[in-house]
């Protein structure tokens, strides 16, 4: 399931969007308890969704190698699963369903813990472009380890956390990573525009998940 964005001018936001809109239409309306036949998490269109995201990280550079290799393992997990009986797995409760079935869901590489760790990467990424809509103009070695110290590190172990400090040192300034973030046919005002309208679609979407996460009893698992 490779695919690849159109490199026509569009941004890794604006790509984000349209797939995120898409997904959001889907859904159907829950109120209350969820339920999880009722309101499915499509596996594909999640998965692009974070490699989206994946891209987007990759404009800080170096500091978010770890994280994005993780990333990166993450979505492959869930892919080649997928992957092995598409119709079967087509919705991400199902393999929450077949882990926790078989008693696997917390041990070792699970696909569970790998669609847990992929939310809580993009609630680093929505932190910190909350931080930019905010003060566009804020440090950004301040405003990534804000957004991890809020985002990743309650859930990380000393060592995901030494690694993520030592790197911090590498993040581009500001100036260069908005630019970095811009497709050919914008200015500020348009990324941030974007940058607001990704973070509106995408964080229910995500607390969908983590609600889902709590329901397995998955939410409170760590890294070392």
């Amino acid at each position: 399931m490779k695919r690849k964005r159109e490199m026509e001018g569009k941004s890794e936001i604006r790509s984000a969007i349209e797939e995120l809109s898409m997904l959001v239409k889907a859904q159907p309306a829950t109120v209350g308890d969820i339920n999880l036949d009722a309101a499915p998490i499509p596996t594909k269109p999640f998965l692009h969704v974070c490699t989206l995201i994946l891209q987007v990280l990759d404009k800080i550079g170096p500091t978010m190698a770890v994280l994005r290799q993780d990333i990166h393992q993450n979505i492959q997990r869930l892919e080649n699963l997928c992957e092995s009986d598409p119709t079967k797995y087509l919705n991400l409760i199902e393999i929450l369903k077949k882990e926790e079935s078989e008693g696997n869901a917390r041990k070792g590489s699970s696909c569970s813990k790998a669609l847990l760790w992929l939310t809580r990467s993009m609630d680093f990424m929505v932190a910190l472009l909350q931080k930019l809509v905010k003060d566009p103009g804020q440090n950004m070695e301040q405003a990534v380890e804000e957004s991890y110290n809020i985002t990743l590190k309650p859930r990380h172990g000393w060592i995901s956390s030494a690694a993520f400090k030592v790197a911090l040192k590498l993040v581009p300034d500001n100036k260069t990573f908005i630019s970095l973030l811009m497709a050919k046919d914008q200015n500020c005002d348009n990324l941030k525009e974007e940058m607001q309208t990704l973070i509106t679609l995408l964080v229910p979407f995500l607390e969908q998940i983590h609600s889902v996460m709590r329901l397995y009893r998955l939410d409170r698992l760590k890294s070392s």
